[in-house]
């Protein structure tokens, strides 16, 4: 089957197309216009996805060498994310399987991130532990099957992405914030500042809370420590900071999944989304891996970050099972896993 595949749930517009397992293209093109703020415009994103949908579709059929007519469905992410981007996205998707009288399916953009370790051969094979890390999201899932997951922890505040965007914020650096944090971090000691890294207990409505992850804390004890130095102190500290704090994310991270495995050890475990982009992360969870003998799947780091390919795999996997949307489909926010 010939798949096209649109992801527009954020400020990435992505088309891919994917016959059967097999990848023929993936366009992706990056609004730079969100760097002028510090952080994603929703009205300035929605309106660039409109602008850059048709030539991006157009690109990735370009590349596969196929014309529209030549595909057989359309999929596209319809949440979670923001609604004026999905709308963009699911309305595009909806016009044109219409339009070529083809199967239309919305997809979970989180669930693609599931499937984003297996665009290519090798990746793993439920049951696995796969840890989402991006601007948006936060959450350790249990892979039972594909179609079948259990959410073990999520960010109670801001998700690991947001966190890094923040710091770096505090810190005068660019955005988007993780490869500038990053980046500042290999010149610094990252035991030089013990910044606190929260630990979640168990409570009445949550049996798992004990997976949860928290970073407002971690984000606010950066925040209060650079406004305690003075401008000079803060020159020569920037690098330690940068290390220190994005230690501790990593602990916190690394500490969970950890926990998670030791109840749930599966022999496979894949991380995924933007963050998962990071060396330092990848270094320490290669570390864990060894430790608790699981093998270690990691993206590559263009299927990372907000990509159609990973909506495509997701959609492959769900027209095979005879899964179909109906044109009324609408995009959902607030869509969960």
């Amino acid at each position: 089957m010939r798949l096209l595949a649109i992801e527009t749930s954020c400020d990435e517009t992505a088309a891919a197309v994917m016959n059967g397992a097999q990848l023929l293209s993936n366009a992706i093109a990056t609004q730079e216009i969100h760097q002028l703020y510090g952080g994603v415009v929703p009205e300035l994103a929605s309106r660039a996805h409109v602008q850059r949908i048709v030539p991006i579709v157009n690109k990735a059929l370009s590349q596969a060498r196929l014309a529209q007519h030549e595909i057989d469905a359309v999929a596209a992410t319809y949440g979670p994310g923001l609604i004026g981007s999905l709308l963009v996205g699911v309305s595009f998707a909806k016009g044109l399987a219409l339009q070529l009288g083809v199967p239309l399916l919305g997809v979970n953009h989180l669930e693609g991130h599931l499937f984003s370790a297996n665009i290519k051969p090798g990746g793993p094979e439920p049951p696995f532990l796969s840890l989402i890390i991006s601007g948006g999201h936060t959450l350790l899932i249990y892979v039972r099957a594909w179609g079948q997951y259990k959410i073990l922890g999520q960010t109670q505040d801001d998700a690991a992405g947001e966190a890094f965007d923040k710091v770096a914020k505090i810190l005068g650096l660019a955005y988007p914030g993780g490869p500038a944090v990053e980046k500042l971090a290999m010149a610094g000691n990252a035991l030089a500042i013990g910044f606190p890294q929260a630990r979640l207990k168990n409570s009445a409505g949550s049996s798992n809370r004990r997976f949860d992850f928290s970073f407002s804390g971690l984000k606010t004890a950066v925040l209060y420590f650079v406004r305690k130095l003075p401008a000079s102190e803060l020159d020569k500290q920037r690098a330690d900071i940068a290390a220190s704090f994005q230690n501790a994310l990593i602990n916190a991270l690394v500490d969970n999944v950890k926990l998670a495995h030791e109840q749930f050890p599966a022999r496979a475990v894949a991380l995924a989304g933007g963050v998962a982009c990071n060396r330092t992360l990848r270094q320490a969870f290669a570390r864990l891996s060894e430790q608790r003998e699981f093998a270690l799947h990691f993206p590559e780091p263009i299927f990372c970050t907000d990509n159609a390919a990973m909506i495509a795999r997701a959609a492959q996997f769900h027209l095979a099972n005879g899964k179909r949307s109906p044109l009324s489909l609408a995009p959902d926010p607030g869509l969960g896993l």
